[in-house]
């Protein structure tokens, strides 16, 4: 399982549990406190109503007195209020007095008249002067049927408990205010579930993407890839996240530096082999007595072998410059027809040595290249220069840019021998080189490799093939922008 993925199930778990405990302990304390506001508000009533009561209790008019024609008449208003979304059309109050030895006296539903409320706590305890109430269902099976009781005492001049008034209320009155905010309550804790959930994606999709970042470039590096730490790895100095790359770059550059230097001593040293032990054995040559052309050809042979480890070691400097550097730092916007003339003009002395022209087409409305002048002048350089080396006398080196898609391909053409099919796929080699078709001494084989590693730092590829009626030709593709 990815880490993303891991984090995402850690969080979204913890966010959730602490939601639903959060969510149940409101939904359990909703009922309960709505009831407890209700009790509330049934105590001041009954004590306003005993005090009210009073008067017609002791002069035992209890039934027919005042207070109980108030109450009738309470009875019978229509309320017509909306509170807090439901209706309320009538006074949900029922009003019982009990005397002194608990019998009812006066029931505002006429009901249980007569009866011995004794035995229940909310006359039992008024009765001996603590604060009474009960809740009970008129039936036994149906939770919804509870009434809530809550007394207060009838006292006469001298104090006594005289009676007890009781008033009761349906907690079915009450309901409605609790389902709807159990209903709130669920709703926004769903809400919170879901923001949860999309700030755990997000986190997820964001430490995923930054650790994808770090593994494609870790894994590009480990390839031998040119590779480029990911921006988002590195643009905040202070993150973790910009630690671990800076540490991976780090290593990076000490790991490169490292082989990059036991690799090329590695090469030069075998390259440097050849010419060394043809000057060797030219120097052993010229220190006995040889004839004036003898001497003359094998003084030559010191110079062009010497020549030739010069250019090799100059190449190896350029070539190990551009492969060090993993992206091109300050681009420049050039014009690349202009830059292909200016290097065709350049080449062309070595093309009059050679009696090889050089043309170039350069198609309409070329746009503008984003890259290194330096590097991408001496990409067509190489490219031309090894075309002039393999051309016939007489022939021409054709170099063609064009628009190919999004990207501008440059093609140099030749039409010499072309390349031995056993060749096709090492020609991009380091040091690998064919020989010339005059049986001239054999390149450095850094020349196509240099364009290859040029035309990767611009984001584009290099390819050499032959050509329909002979020859070859060399296609570098570069990114436009």
């Amino acid at each position: 399982m990815k880490i993303g993925l891991r984090v995402l199930l850690g969080y979204f778990l913890i966010v959730a549990v602490a939601a639903l405990l959060l969510v149940n302990v409101f939904v359990q304390q909703v009922k309960p406190g709505v009831r407890q506001a209700m009790e509330d508000t049934l105590a001041d009533t009954a004590n306003v109503l005993a005090e009210l009561a009073s008067d017609d209790l002791l002069a035992g008019r209890i039934h027919e007195g005042q207070f109980a024609g108030r109450i009738r008449a309470m009875g019978q208003r229509e309320i017509g209020a909306r509170i807090w979304g439901q209706p309320k059309h009538a006074p949900s109050y029922r009003i019982t007095v009990t005397d002194a030895r608990g019998i009812v006296v006066y029931d505002s539903a006429g009901r249980d008249m007569g009866r011995d409320n004794s035995r229940w706590n909310d006359v039992h305890r008024t009765l001996r002067g603590q604060y009474g109430a009960r809740s009970t269902r008129d039936d036994p099976d149906d939770e919804m049927s509870s009434v809530m009781y809550v007394a207060a005492p009838i006292r006469d001049g001298q104090g006594r408990i005289a009676g007890v008034l009781t008033v009761s209320k349906p907690n079915r009155s009450i309901q409605p205010f609790i389902e709807r905010s159990q209903d709130v309550i669920l709703r926004w804790g769903w809400v919170l579930l879901g923001s949860a959930l999309l700030v755990g994606l997000l986190v997820a999709w964001w430490l995923s993407r930054q650790l994808a970042g770090l593994r494609r470039y870790a894994d590009a590096v480990s390839a031998g890839q040119r590779a480029s730490l990911p921006e988002r790895g590195i643009e905040k100095p202070a993150g973790e996240f910009a630690d671990l790359g800076r540490a991976l770059e780090s290593m990076r550059r000490q790991l490169d530096g490292k082989q990059y230097v036991e690799h090329y001593v590695h090469s030069l040293t075998h390259e440097l082999k050849s010419p060394l032990a043809a000057i060797r054995a030219a120097a052993e040559l010229l220190e006995s007595p040889l004839p004036d052309a003898d001497r003359a050809r094998f003084a030559a042979s010191i110079g062009s072998q010497s020549r030739r480890m010069a250019t090799m070691v100059d190449k190896l400097l350029a070539l190990a410059e551009v492969e060090h550097r993993q992206r091109i730092e300050r681009p420049e916007s050039l014009d690349i027809a202009a830059l292909a003339r200016e290097v065709a003009d350049d080449a062309a002395s070595h093309g009059q040595v050679a009696q090889v022209r050089v043309e170039v087409e350069a198609g309409e409305g070329l746009p503008d290249l984003l890259g290194d002048p330096f590097l991408l002048r001496r990409l067509l350089a190489n490219l031309v220069d090894n075309a002039i080396d393999f051309s016939p006398v007489g022939g021409v080196v054709e170099v063609r840019l064009q628009v190919a898609g999004d990207a501008l391909a440059i093609e140099v053409g030749d039409r010499g021998p072309g390349i031995p099919d056993y060749a096709l796929e090492r020609v991009f080699e380091r040091f690998y080189s064919l020989p010339r078709p005059d049986g001239g001494i054999r390149s450095s084989g850094l020349g196509l490799n240099f364009v290859a590693e040029i035309a990767k730092l611009h984001g584009g590829e290099a390819s050499l093939a032959n050509r329909d009626g002979g020859g070859a030709i060399a296609r570098v593709v570069l990114p436009i922008g």
